[in-house]
């Protein structure tokens, strides 16, 4: 049986995605950027937006613990949140909770619709009792684990090909069996590795071929074996070429086929798709922002949404 095939790609997307970071690799930016691009390719219709909520404390709570929430809410700075590496004020806790709460209603609306788009979240490095990286809210555990408590789901995958591991992702499921956790990315380094269900640790200066074939012989076969009822795709934008922290050297032309690859297995084996941005980090923003907009076009082309202009 196929999945729906919608009209229109659902995008989830909210304006205070962008936070101030202050001078920071990590460019929030980048959100408005690729929405800006979606909708002047057409793809971003009015009635295909959908502006999310905040997470509510229940939600959070079903992967976080109190402890690290009260810290988090509270900005105080603890041995629970000191190891992130970005500011933790008034404006950054409520654009998390926003990103996890856009998660959320991105995983409702691809059991509905057969696929989402949400131009923002995948913060992997969170952990459940602690901040790490640039992550202080596991979004995509929580749009899991809120999906799984109302009784939509059972299983799920992610999918992470973002260029650091999803260790925070990988700890929290760990020992959970319906929860498949695949990450491939640059092995030597950040960050410390967790033990995800499946993990490719690439060398560096990889290029297209290698990663292309390496992505392959996971998606769709070892992910099929899972047999998920809802897929989170954790679209990094950051094995990019021309990215800051990384040098697996993939090209733009290779980013798009990884989505293409991730997006046309999703469609033949009928499994909902949610896609979350997670890193992307390129000398020039407009990188980022374009190859972040370029899934949700490979998406809508896998599910054969037209653009209307």
């Amino acid at each position: 049986m196929m999945t729906p095939t919608p009209s229109t790609l659902p995008l989830v997307f909210h304006p205070d995605y962008e936070m101030n970071l202050g001078d920071h690799v990590f460019r929030t930016e980048k959100y408005q950027g690729a929405f800006q691009i979606l909708r002047e390719a057409g793809f971003a219709p009015r009635d295909a937006v959908h502006q999310p909520e905040i997470a509510t404390r229940n939600e959070l709570e079903l992967v976080h613990t109190k402890e690290y929430l009260n810290d988090f809410e509270n900005l105080q700075w603890s041995l629970r949140t000191m190891y992130s590496e970005v500011p933790l004020t008034q404006e950054i806790v409520h654009g998390f909770k926003l990103m996890a709460g856009g998660t959320v209603l991105a995983c409702r609306l691809a059991l509905t619709d057969g696929l989402a788009m949400h131009l923002g979240g995948g913060f992997h490095h969170a952990f459940a009792d602690h901040a790490e990286g640039f992550c202080y809210i596991n979004d995509i555990a929580v749009g899991i684990r809120v999906m799984q408590k109302e009784g939509r789901i059972r299983r799920a995958a992610v999918i992470d090909v973002d260029l650091h591991q999803g260790n925070g992702t990988a700890h929290i499921f760990e020992h959970d069996p319906e929860v498949f956790t695949f990450s491939i990315h640059q092995e030597w380094l950040y960050p410390e590795k967790q033990r995800s269900t499946i993990d490719v640790g690439l060398s560096s200066f990889i290029g297209n071929e290698v990663y292309l074939e390496e992505l392959a012989k996971i998606v769709p076969s070892k992910i099929a074996e899972h047999d998920p009822e809802l897929v989170v795709y954790v679209a990094g934008a950051d094995p990019y070429e021309h990215d800051q922290l990384g040098d697996l050297q993939v090209t733009m032309e290779g980013m798009k086929e990884r989505d293409r690859l991730v997006a046309e297995a999703c469609r033949k084996n009928s499994w909902p798709m949610v896609s979350v941005l997670a890193g992307g980090y390129a000398h020039d923003k407009r990188d980022t922002a374009r190859i972040h907009a370029n899934t949700a076009i490979e998406m809508a082309k896998a599910w054969d949404i037209k653009p209307k202009i």
